[in-house]
Parts: structure tokens; C-alpha cells; sequence
């Protein structure tokens, strides 16, 4: 029988197929939900197809995602299921390179296995609770930070300079995707990664899989998306994120990005 892991692994890869059939296209039909941000007619359909293939296979479970469930449901006995369809919808939109499908299975209110596969950079991370994280199906494991390596840099995301003031002194990438951001920190491109405004679904498959490869995440404000609470409407939620190499950069980083006065 297939495990869960396989099956949302194998999920990710699917959805991914259909994802870049309507990336081809020339038209990409978009428009701005009431956060002002942008879904297109696969963002929908991913939605769709996703929901239906987990309903099929775990009846039993729930699920929440970014674009038709956006709470999470009252029955506590199954698992919940948290989906992001298509992270990084500006970038798909555009013919860019960075985005992919998140998929996390909640258990107890804390996630158990994770998902994330960017089909067009042929990456897939994944992770289960204990038993460390995997990318592309090989152990990956966070390496010990070289302060004196200069290659390495800090990513965030487009609201970041816009709320807070950095003074943090690595190189600055803006990659458009959540999911990726913190994905860099696991596979140690990325010292630091740091994300504004993102929502439970943007984080629920990289926080395993960050912790899991031995690197730190956190809120900024210490307070923490998990549990999931059964009835809350996650819409409405921003949790700004800090994922770092090492307890002492998360410190460091966090001190190092300071609100805006007035902000």
C-alpha cells in the first residue's frame, strides 16, 4: 500500500504535469483576489484536482488550502491536509522559473509529512516528522554555517524592505515563492530566509522540512501557526517567518530586521 508520503509526493509530481501544460500558454488567465494578490486558472484547477485526489484517498481527512478551503474543518478526528496548489503565482504568470506545489498532512495539529516540488527546476523536498528531510530522494541536511563564505546570501521577500529595515550584510535574493525561500535555507544556499506576510499554507510543508533538515524556523513575533485550530479562517492570517542555518544566525537575524517606525 502506498504510504502517505509516496502518495502526496506522487500528488506533487502529477499537479506539477498539469501545471506546466498551462504555463505554456501565452494567455494566462489571472485576477486579483481581495489581498490583492494574484490566482490564475491553475491555481483553480491544481485546487480541484488536489482536493479530490485526497477526499478519494483519505475520506476520513480534512483539508485546508489557499484557494477554495480556508478553514480548517471542526471534525478533529482525521488529519488535515495543507495545500498550496501553486506558490509563486506572480512568477508563473510572468514565465518564471520559481514556483511549485506545497503539500503538508497535519496529525495532532503539528505537520507529519511534507511536500514541495518545483517542476520547472526538477527540485522535490520532502520530509517526515522523525525521520529527517530528503531532496530530489537523497538525505539533505543543513551544513554548519562558514562565516567566512561569501557566496552565501539572504532571502526574503518583496514586502521586506517595504515594512522593515535590514541591516543584515549577506547578499539579497527575492526569489517570489514562500515555499523556495525557506527551501534554500534547507539545502544551505541560503543562510537566512525571512517572509513578510505568509499564510498557513505557504508554510505548513517547509516548516517540517526546514526542521527536519536541521535548520531553525520561527515566527518574528513568537507566536506559532501550529496547532491548527478546527474552525479558524486562515485567510485572515499572516505569520512573518525567520528560517535560519543556526539558532545563533536566527538571533542575529532577527535583530537585524526591525519594523519600520510608523509601519
Amino acid at each position: 500500500m502506498e504510504s502517505p508520503l509516496a502518495f502526496a509526493t506522487r500528488l506533487a509530481e502529477q499537479v506539477g504535469v498539469l501545471l506546466l501544460e498551462h504555463f505554456k500558454k501565452t494567455d494566462k488567465k489571472t485576477h486579483t483576489k481581495p489581498d490583492f494578490s494574484l490566482v490564475t486558472e491553475a491555481d483553480l484547477l491544481a485546487d480541484k484536482w488536489l482536493t479530490q485526489e485526497i477526499h478519494e484517498a483519505y475520506p476520513q481527512d480534512t483539508l485546508l488550502s489557499e484557494e477554495l478551503h480556508h478553514k480548517s474543518q471542526n471534525d478533529s478526528a482525521g488529519a488535515v491536509w495543507v495545500i498550496d496548489p501553486l506558490d509563486g503565482t506572480t512568477n508563473f504568470s510572468l514565465g518564471l522559473a520559481y514556483w511549485g506545489t506545497s503539500i503538508a498532512r497535519v496529525e495532532d495539529g503539528f505537520p507529519a509529512l511534507a511536500v514541495v516540488h518545483f517542476p520547472l527546476l526538477g527540485e522535490t523536498y520532502t520530509a517526515r516528522r522523525g525521520h529527517g528531510a530528503m531532496f530530489n530522494g537523497s538525505a539533505m541536511r543543513v551544513k554548519t554555517p562558514d562565516p567566512k563564505d561569501k557566496s552565501t546570501f539572504f532571502v526574503c521577500c518583496s514586502r521586506t524592505y517595504r515594512s522593515y529595515d535590514v541591516s543584515i550584510r549577506y547578499k539579497t535574493r527575492i526569489l517570489g515563492s514562500a515555499a523556495y525561500s525557506f527551501c534554500t535555507v534547507a539545502r544551505s544556499m541560503a543562510l537566512i530566509a525571512f517572509e513578510a506576510k505568509p499564510k498557513i499554507w505557504d508554510l505548513a510543508a517547509v516548516w517540517l522540512i526546514v526542521q527536519e533538515a536541521g535548520g531553525y524556523i520561527a515566527t518574528y513575533d513568537g507566536s506559532n501557526p501550529f496547532p491548527i485550530i478546527p474552525g479558524t479562517d486562515y485567510s485572515q492570517l499572516d505569520y512573518a517567518t525567520l528560517a535560519a542555518a543556526s539558532l545563533a544566525l536566527m538571533q542575529k537575524g532577527k535583530a537585524q530586521i526591525q519594523p519600520k517606525s510608523g509601519g
